[in-house]
């Protein structure tokens, strides 16, 4: 017995995936279908099936069954245990990695946007035949799918899964697209890349394979077998775009078409390919931290409703930590330019006062509603359990190193969890973290530890990172990046985020406590003169530059197409930028272990 999926792409200029699913014969009066309503790894309830176009149900000799609507994602099919056919039709037009999208140049879904679940028979195996449309010869389908025996890679046909919760974990990929393979520990890895982009395909994939061996021998030091026979990058590239979706053996991508290696400076290492590789280490690490290292609400979640942990702090947080770690454990930026990236880090949760406000367990524990569903004044009132996450994880990993007297570190943490959780499909708890910290350490850190989850207080690592060479100092902000430190001459602090507007500068954030509010700007409003002069991205830093310190400075703004005029006061900018600056260069080294190197023939 098995469910038979259907897809066709026929209506693609629609964007409409005609779908059918055949149930087998089975002794149940009546089924329960329902499509999710969130995607594992995207903590937000999304409603699926709210692109439902059409859906109906018979049985084999073609009569109409009923299907009582339940709510707004279930139905009841009442079938008498007779074998039976669903067709609908799913209209996907989203280009983010969460959902589905389908037009006359590419298709892409995962499965919880598509694949109606039949509750009573989730755990049978489920197969998808997906057919080439005729007037596509040169499309191939990317998946981590299992492909049947009749369909090769990259080839339309019968893909199969051992049950529904596999088939929605595998999102598919297809259209015209570049293919690169490389082998990591014997395991064969695929980056797909769909749309525009000028990659040096070679130095991509060698440094994507030292980031994969990296995270491979970080859990399994001795065997270096991963737990999966493939891995697949499905990597959309998009104006503008960034994101990531996790998978068990796979991961959907977004980028841009500037965010990979330059074929003409072999010698760069640009932001956009900085941020790229960081991106895909972070969806790499999660195969085990999440999607198989999960909290204990994670084991069997209801995908009908929200289900809430405390614990993303540790599967987001430490993820995030180790994505930029590993750049440099596996040697593709230098030590420095790590700092860098984690003094950006740390100057995200200390320019807001959000920390202040939030801690970083009831951040995990609201991310369906304070962290998806972000206001304005988000800096202000929440803190992110990525981010704030991961100045937990360099907690945890410079205090279990220095208290070890460096013969443990964070890496330990994380293969005891994949040994005692993530290999037998048991749920974390909070005190397991507990736990596991006090054995490494040799030391009782509950009442700390629990401490730093649960309170909400700025969290300060100048003094831990002072024991490895390590120096934090605080900078005040240039005004037209709040991560960067200003230079030595004057510039005047306004506490906004903007973006460009064609009328001016559009205002996105307004800081708490900062000149703006004070003067009474308000997030949305479009700043248009400054002094009576023309605003524009250029103009702004200028402006303030040559206005007289401690005089106030007309502003005029557009707010709900009304003009107003305000009365500004830019300050001195508080010390809100965190640079981390070597100061032991000897001792510093004791926080650089690099993992074991592969054998060059692995590289």
């Amino acid at each position: 017995m098995q469910l038979d999926y259907r897809l066709d792409l026929s209506q693609k200029k629609r964007h409409l995936y005609d779908i059918s699913l055949q149930i087998p014969a089975q002794n149940k009066d009546s089924l329960h279908i329902s499509l999710p309503a969130w995607i594992p790894g995207s903590y937000m309830i999304r409603d699926f099936a709210k692109h439902i176009v059409s859906l109906s149900a018979e049985n084999a000799k073609g009569e109409s069954l009923p299907l009582e609507k339940l709510d707004k994602q279930s139905w009841r099919l009442t079938c008498h245990g007779q074998a039976c056919k669903l067709t609908y039709q799913v209209y996907a037009f989203d280009t983010s990695v969460r959902t589905a999208y389908l037009d006359d140049e590419r298709a892409f879904f995962n499965g919880t946007s598509v694949f109606l679940r039949v509750a009573e028979l989730e755990q049978l195996p489920h197969a998808l035949t997906l057919n080439r449309p005729d007037d596509k010869p040169d499309w191939q389908v990317a998946t981590g799918l299992r492909r049947a025996e009749s369909t090769g890679k990259y080839q339309f046909g019968v893909y199969l899964a051992g049950n529904y919760a596999e088939l929605i974990d595998c999102p598919v990929e297809i259209g015209t697209f570049d293919k690169l393979e490389f082998e990591v520990c014997g395991i064969p890895h695929h980056l797909i890349l769909t749309g525009s982009q000028y990659a040096d395909k070679d130095r991509v994939a060698k440094d994507l394979a030292r980031l994969c061996e990296h995270h491979i021998r970080l859990f399994e030091p001795e065997t270096a077998k991963p737990p999966f026979t493939e891995y697949w990058f499905l990597t959309n590239i998009l104006p503008d775009g960034f994101g990531g979706l996790e998978h068990k053996n796979s991961t959907a991508l977004l980028c841009s078409p500037f965010d990979f290696a330059n074929i003409n400076r072999p010698d760069e290492m640009s932001e956009g390919y900085q941020t790229f590789l960081s991106l895909a280490s972070h969806e790499y690490f999660h195969a085990w931290n999440v999607c198989r290292i999960k909290p204990k609400e994670f084991i069997a979640p209801d995908l009908g409703h929200e289900a809430y942990t405390s614990q993303l702090w540790a599967f987001e947080g430490i993820t995030s930590y180790y994505d930029d770690f590993s750049l440099y454990r596996t040697g593709i930026i230098g030590f420095e330019d790590y700092l860098g990236l984690l003094s950006k880090t740390l100057t995200r949760v200390h320019r807001g006062k959000g920390q202040q406000k939030l801690s970083v367990a009831d951040s995990s524990f609201y991310s369906w509603t304070r962290f998806y569903q972000q206001g304005e004044d988000a800096i202000n009132n929440i803190v992110s359990y990525y981010t704030k996450g991961s100045m937990l994880a360099l907690w945890l990993d410079l205090t279990i190193r220095a208290k070890s007297a460096g013969r443990h570190s964070l890496d330990d943490l994380m293969r005891a969890l994949w040994q005692r959780f993530g290999k037998k499909g048991l749920g974390t708890g909070e005190q397991d973290f507990v736990q596991l910290l006090n054995r490494l350490t040799g030391e009782r850190l509950d009442h700390q530890f629990q401490q730093l989850l649960h309170q909400a207080e700025a969290l300060d690592l100048s003094g831990l990172l002072a024991r490895f060479g390590i120096k934090q100092q605080l900078k005040r902000p240039k005004l037209t990046d709040t991560l960067v430190a200003e230079t030595a001459c004057h510039n005047p602090y306004l506490g906004i985020l903007y973006k460009a507007n064609p009328l001016g500068l559009e205002v996105q954030v307004v800081l708490e406590d900062s000149p703006a509010e004070q003067a009474g700007i308000n997030a949305r409003d479009v700043l248009i003169a400054l002094d009576t002069v023309k605003l524009d991205s250029a103009k702004l830093e200028k402006l303030l530059s040559c206005q007289p310190k401690d005089e106030k400075v007309k502003v005029h703004l557009f707010r709900n197409q009304r003009l107003l005029e305000l009365d500004l006061l830019p300050t001195e900018a508080p010390l809100s930028v965190v640079e981390l600056v070597i100061e032991d260069a000897d001792q510093a080294k004791t926080w650089q272990t690099i993992l074991p190197p592969a054998a060059e023939s692995e590289q």
